[in-house]
């Protein structure tokens, strides 16, 4: 299908930050579509009735899923592409012409996306992910849609990795689990580091690690995007290394949900796709840059496991 017009909303609690609206603002106007796209705030405690309502309404194109509704999307949709099947976490949703709806997760894709055009990666690079949550599980699917043969997940409680040991052995991966107080030591040998942890989560790491003065050339990619830099992003470019925010993460993401939203397959082409992602860049105040062509590789597949 091909869509004139989208209605779509982002959801989430709290949703007030949300940059969905203002990216898929661009985008919508670069294709010169008629859109109308807005931001929903619902608690958990609300999804169930915010959700039938939304159905039998009969007139909404998709949603961007926020925390932290990504497992329930992922539960209540009639249809989940491989990527869901594997992370157990949606963060789009969109609806068919028949009304089903189909879940998918565009985190993965948009994580690859912005770690690639942040500098070079290895074919089989040394991964490592910071944090066990719902964007952890999107990252380790992503490292290994990069190449890494394994990921080190360090967290700061072990229980929080154990659902990653699921996701990766559905992706086709492995992960190995590393104490809080090795972060730093991992951080030393990586090629690629995916933070997921909360605005100021790793700022105390930052400073152990700058204390040791250490050299890298690998990238380093954090989810959390205010403030920007973080003290870990401004350590790992000190020491060498190349940087991406999560706005460039949200970007790319954001990318495949319009594929969703305009056309309804994520490998449909976008007419026009680099002036559409070039006007969502600018739209953010980020440097205007195209999906890495490593990426639209591994989208051809879709990290099918």
């Amino acid at each position: 299908m091909t869509r004139s017009s989208v209605r779509a909303a982002v959801l989430g609690h709290p949703v007030g930050h949300s940059l969905s609206p203002v990216l898929h603002a661009a985008a919508y106007e670069a294709l010169g579509l008629t859109a109308h796209y807005t931001r929903r705030d619902v608690p958990v405690g609300e999804w169930d009735t915010f959700w039938a309502d939304a159905r039998a309404a009969g007139d909404w194109g998709g949603f961007s899923v926020t925390m932290p509704l990504k497992p329930l999307a992922a539960r209540d949709a009639d249809r989940v592409t491989p990527l869901v099947r594997a992370l157990g976490v949606a963060n789009t949703l969109t609806f068919e012409d028949d009304g089903r709806v189909v879940a998918d997760n565009t985190d993965v894709m948009g994580i690859m996306s912005a770690v690639s055009a942040a500098g070079a990666i290895p074919e089989t690079p040394r991964a490592v992910v910071l944090g066990g949550g719902a964007t952890a599980s999107a990252a380790v699917a992503a490292l290994h849609g990069l190449g890494a043969e394994t990921v080190d997940v360090v967290v700061r409680t072990p229980s929080r990795a154990r659902t990653l040991d699921a996701v990766a052995r559905a992706v086709g991966t492995e992960v190995r689990t590393v104490a809080w107080e090795y972060a730093a030591e991992a951080l030393h040998t990586a090629d690629v580091v995916v933070a997921t942890l909360p605005p100021r989560g790793a700022d105390e790491l930052a400073l152990q690690w700058r204390a040791q003065a250490p050299s890298v050339s690998g990238v380093l990619l954090d989810a959390a995007y205010d403030p920007w830099p973080s003290r870990l992003a401004s350590a790992w470019q000190d020491a060498g290394g190349a940087i991406a925010p999560g706005v460039d993460m949200l970007i790319f993401q954001a990318v495949d949900q319009v594929r969703w939203f305009t056309q309804g397959d994520p490998l449909a082409a976008i007419p026009h796709e680099d002036r559409v992602t070039a006007a969502m860049c600018r739209a953010v105040g980020r440097p205007e840059r195209g999906i890495p062509q490593r990426v639209r590789l591994a989208q051809a597949t879709r990290l099918a496991p």
